[in-house]
This record gives structure tokens, C-alpha cells and sequence, in this order.
């Protein structure tokens, strides 16, 4: 498919969104929202991607940490949170799956559904092919005990995308037109195309377009509330709610402290909707989800993937999985036809 070249690159990944050490916690002024996605520019050609962890209390002693999310990291970036998350007694965490479906796992990453979430998944593990980055569904032990499914069932998702006549890809398309109307107005988010080339023919070629996308990360806000039309959206209001109603059966239940692991397109809102039940917010810690130091110039910790075969054998792996995924993707445009002629 051909993308104008006016199309902000990080619309792409708004519905992907969604670890080394924490860095030193940021308490912000408690009437400012809190910045769940930002980009953090070192020197000259270097910076990181961070995601941030907010912390929430209420008068009976409930704390609640908003945990922001990309769908493809680092892989360390997973390992922190996984070992952060056996501290809850309870994480709520996002996956819209049919509801006879337990736990994920990393089988389910290849499951196949004819619905815009599963190619969502598809596009996220093309996206990781890409960036040589690890995919969430991999990274994640979904199976811990203390994890408690918080979003639609598939078939609830669909039904109400039905109802409001709704799809993901048509969302995106009209926040593509939405950008394009703009005009002058929208060139600082987007991306020059000689910039692009000049990443795609680098032979640092995946960090290159890392730098890019993650710059585009500051404009996340705006691009999620375009998506949103009046009464909000299925992909982002209705999946909220339910995440927050899963919240309150989880307080109810007696549990104290708990965690929400969820894109972090989605916690704006949700950050609104815990103050609307009496949190306030107490503190802040960022982690990096993408650390695009120059190669050699990385963070202690921060696992370098690799392997052997060389750089030549890295490339015939991507292309193979490239090839793999072009026929994931056309057989399930060939199942989404087969679905609407139904």
C-alpha cells in the first residue's frame, strides 16, 4: 500500500501503543497529565524511547500504577516489567481475544482472526521484523496468577465496531485525510522523505528508523484525539471503560495494589477517569522502551541482540520473515473479503 508522504509515520503505531533500570522519578505538578510516551534526545544522533509508570492513591489506601506500553521494545525493556509486575497483587492488563481464550501466550502471537485487531498484530511483528526489536506477546508471561484479563472479548469488539459502523484502518485513514487537510500547518509532524531513504539505505538502517518514529511519539496525544470522534471510539473510550470497570470488581475484591498495563495511547483518558473516582497521582518514574544510543555507546544492561551467520545471514533472516509475513497478511485480506461477502 502507498502512503502519502505527508502521513505522519507514528499513526502507524498508534494502535501499537502498547527494561533497562528506571530512571529517577519526575513527580509533575499534579494538575499537568502525565506524558505516557516521550523521546529523549542525546547528543547529536542518539536518545530514548520512554514509557512512563504512574502511581495513583486514594483516600482507603488503593494504589493504582498506570504501566504505559509499546507493543515492540527492547527486550530488556519486558524482563524489567515482568519481574516489576509480580509486586502487584493484581495487573490488569489489555488484549482484545475471543472469550473462550485464557491466558496468552506465545503461540497466540501467530493465532489468526478475520478482525482489524488481528492485523494489527500482524503489522506489529512486521514492525519488529523492521526495528529488530522484541514483540510484547513474546515478552510478557501472561500466565503469572496475579494477571487478570481487563478489555473487550473479540466478539464484544466487534459487535460494537458493527453498532457504530466503526473499523480500526477506517479511523486511521480519517485522521490520515484529517492530516492532510492540514496542510503547511502538519509539516513539523512529519517525516522528510530524504531523511527516510537515507535511514532505509544505512546500514545502522533500524536504529536510523527508530530515531525517526520515536520523534514522531510527541505528537501521540493529538493523533489518538483524532481518532476519536464525539462519543470516543470502540478501539480506545470502550475498551477504557471496561478496563476500569474490571478495576473496581478488582477493589471490591480487596485487593490494594494494582497494576494496569495497557498501551499507552490509552492512559490520557484513563488517567482522567481515575481521578473521576477519587486518585490522585503521586508519582512518576520513566523506563526506556527503546534505547537508540549510537551502536557501542549503549546502557549498561541493555542486551544487544545477536547471533550467528553475520551480517549477511541477519538480512536473509529478514527477508524470510519479511516473505512470511506478506503471506500472513494477504491470506487474512483474502479471510476479511470471504467475512464481509457473509
Amino acid at each position: 500500500m502507498r502512503r502519502h508522504i505527508g502521513f505522519p509515520l507514528a499513526l502507524i503505531l498508534v494502535p501499537f501503543l502498547a527494561n533497562l533500570p528506571a530512571r529517577a522519578a519526575d513527580v509533575a505538578a499534579q494538575q499537568e497529565p502525565t506524558k505516557f510516551l516521550r523521546f529523549v534526545e542525546e547528543g547529536r544522533d542518539g536518545g530514548r524511547l520512554e514509557t512512563a509508570v504512574a502511581t495513583y492513591k486514594n483516600a482507603n489506601g488503593v494504589t493504582v500504577h498506570l504501566v504505559g506500553a509499546v507493543h515492540i521494545a527492547d527486550s530488556g525493556y519486558y524482563a524489567a516489567l515482568n519481574k516489576m509486575f509480580e509486586g502487584y497483587d493484581a495487573l490488569l492488563y489489555e488484549m482484545v481475544k475471543p472469550a473462550d481464550m485464557g491466558a496468552p501466550t506465545k503461540q497466540d502471537a501467530d493465532a489468526e482472526e478475520a478482525n482489524g485487531i488481528s492485523l494489527v498484530h500482524i503489522l506489529q511483528k512486521g514492525m519488529k521484523t523492521f526495528l529488530d526489536l522484541d514483540y510484547q506477546l513474546d515478552g510478557i508471561d501472561y500466565t503469572k496468577k496475579n494477571f487478570v484479563h481487563a478489555d473487550l472479548t473479540a466478539e464484544e469488539f466487534n459487535r460494537m465496531q458493527d453498532e457504530r459502523g466503526e473499523s480500526i484502518f477506517g479511523l486511521m485513514l480519517q485522521q490520515m485525510i484529517k492530516e492532510m487537510m492540514k496542510g503547511d500547518a502538519a509539516a513539523g509532524a512529519d517525516v522528510d522523505p530524504m531523511q527516510l531513504l537515507a535511514a532505509l539505505s544505512s546500514e545502522d538502517g533500524a536504529r536510523q528508523l527508530k530515531l525517526i518514529l520515536a520523534k514522531q511519539f510527541q505528537h501521540m496525544d493529538e493523533m489518538v484525539a483524532g481518532l476519536e470522534g464525539p462519543n470516543g471510539s470502540v478501539l480506545v473510550t470502550e475498551r477504557n471503560k471496561k478496563a476500569l470497570s474490571v478495576l473496581k470488581d478488582t477493589i471490591a475484591a480487596g485487593k490494594k495494589n494494582i497494576g494496569i498495563f495497557y498501551g499507552a495511547a490509552h492512559l490520557k483518558d484513563m488517567e482522567k477517569r481515575l481521578g473521576d473516582m477519587g486518585f490522585k497521582r503521586t508519582g512518576v518514574e520513566y523506563r526506556v522502551a527503546w534505547d537508540l544510543s549510537p551502536k557501542g555507546a549503549g546502557r549498561g544492561g541493555n542486551a544487544v541482540a545477536g547471533g550467528g551467520g553475520g551480517a549477511a545471514g541477519q538480512v536473509d533472516d529478514r527477508d524470510e520473515q519479511i516473505k512470511k509475513l506478506q503471506e500472513k497478511i494477504d491470506r487474512l485480506e483474502k479471510r476479511l473479503d470471504e467475512a464481509e461477502k457473509k
